[in-house]
């Protein structure tokens, strides 16, 4: 079975890392969760966004989610594949240089990785997403096309594979986006 790094930060998709996180554990994989400038027992604040017919999501307090392991003390050489869950996380964290580095880290290893909503932001940031086909939410759009990548403009509940990286635009996609990327970790 695979060992995930999952990254996190505060106001992070309450589904986005709730359900990859238990779903990845319920099949077996070992999942670290992990936030810069956070340790193993601490937990970062999460927001659940809903799609109730407005312009843009809504935004309602999520759950505490309690981190696993330490960002700090994390070596990324040491997992197999990563998460990045959406929500306004992946704003912030593509700030952080370590982060960046870790996400560089999986990209350029050729290991799997699955993004979800929001976090194609951090996708972006890190590195050139020339000749991938990429999806997230719809207000992300932007930034793939100028990281490179061709935005897949796909339904809320699909997800789509190139190569070693799953990407989807929101949580309704999850049953796709884990079952693709559970296969690449087989």
């Amino acid at each position: 079975m695979a060992r995930i790094l999952l990254i996190a930060g505060d106001f992070v998709e309450d589904y986005e890392i709730m359900v990859p996180f238990q779903a990845l554990q319920a099949m077996e994989h070992t999942v670290h969760a992990i936030c810069p400038d956070k340790r193993e027992g601490d937990s970062v604040r999460t927001a659940i966004h809903d799609f109730e017919g407005d312009q843009t999501y809504s935004e309602k307090p999520g759950h505490a989610f309690t981190l696993n392991a330490t960002f700090a003390e994390s070596d990324p050489a040491e997992y197999d594949a990563l998460v990045i869950p959406g929500g306004r996380a992946p704003e912030y964290l593509r700030l952080d240089e370590r982060v960046l580095e870790v996400v560089r880290h999986f990209m350029e290893a050729e290991k799997p990785v699955a993004a979800i909503c929001h976090g194609a932001q951090l996708l972006a940031a890190a590195v050139s997403l020339e000749g991938l086909r990429v999806s997230a939410y719809p207000a992300c759009a932007p930034e793939v096309r100028l990281a490179g990548g061709d935005y897949a403009d796909i339904a809320v509940d699909q997800a789509v594979t190139d190569g070693k990286l799953v990407t989807a635009p929101a949580w309704p996609a999850h049953p796709e986006w884990l079952k693709q990327f559970n296969a690449l970790l087989d």
